[in-house]
């Protein structure tokens, strides 16, 4: 009889957060709020990092304590969803394929409102070429964060030497995914932030890394309708 399999080592779990992080996260998130509800009410340019700070209740000093720019303030709508989807994958099982790790820390977002405020960041960049660079930045911030993760992964399943070329491909082929995910969602939805529009841009993501795990063959991805816009 052979020997029953020895189940993956759960990841450990990570600490609590000390108070400190958690205000320095709190004004963080002040700030991102301030800044996107001067971008819906005003409009980029229309306003400065004085008119923010006053917003979220803090000092110009302390703004760029956590942000360069208003642009990085407002682009960080999109490193929040993509930090949260890497903090998915990073639970994933240490001997798990990593595209299907990938996949499966999308579908663990289940709510399709996660990706509200990267799907409205990514509606209002359209016209401001600003957002978009700042929404590239957070793009290939999380090019590097997967790669780091795949790494650890590496490490934990015991894989050996690492293949470079592989990790960066991989990686560079994700966020690739990514971005086709959302433009195909911007084209058939425009900016309806409905939840059945997000949940079709939910779906094109998971949709996305299906079609890179399954070596883009001849299977199509499946088609999601178009939301009720009437």
């Amino acid at each position: 009889m052979p020997a029953p399999a020895i189940p993956a080592a759960p990841p450990a779990e990570s600490p609590i957060p000390s108070r400190r992080e958690l205000n320095k996260a709190a004004t963080r998130q002040a700030i991102t709020d301030a800044a996107v509800h001067l971008l819906r009410s005003k409009g980029l340019g229309n306003f400065t990092v004085e008119d923010i700070a006053d917003a979220a209740g803090i000092s110009r000093r302390t703004f760029f304590n956590y942000f360069g720019s208003t642009e990085a303030a407002i682009g960080s709508l999109t490193y929040g969803f993509l930090d949260t989807a890497l903090q998915q994958f990073r639970l994933r099982p240490p001997g798990e394929p990593i595209l299907e790790s990938a996949r499966a820390a999308l579908m663990e977002l289940a709510d399709p409102m996660t990706v509200a405020p990267m799907a409205e960041l990514y509606s209002l960049s359209q016209a401001n070429p600003q957002l978009v660079r700042s929404e590239l930045e957070a793009w290939d911030h999380c090019a590097v964060q997967i790669i780091d993760a795949a790494r650890e992964r590496v490490a934990l399943s015991g894989g050996g030497e690492v293949d470079e070329l592989y990790l960066r491909a991989l990686a560079g082929s994700v966020i690739s995914c990514g971005k086709a995910a959302m433009d195909v969602w911007f084209a058939r939805c425009g900016a309806d932030l409905s939840p059945a529009s997000l949940t079709i841009l939910r779906q094109l993501l998971i949709d996305s890394l299906s079609l890179l795990g399954s070596g883009f063959d001849a299977a199509r991805s499946p088609s999601a309708p178009s939301p009720d816009r009437h």
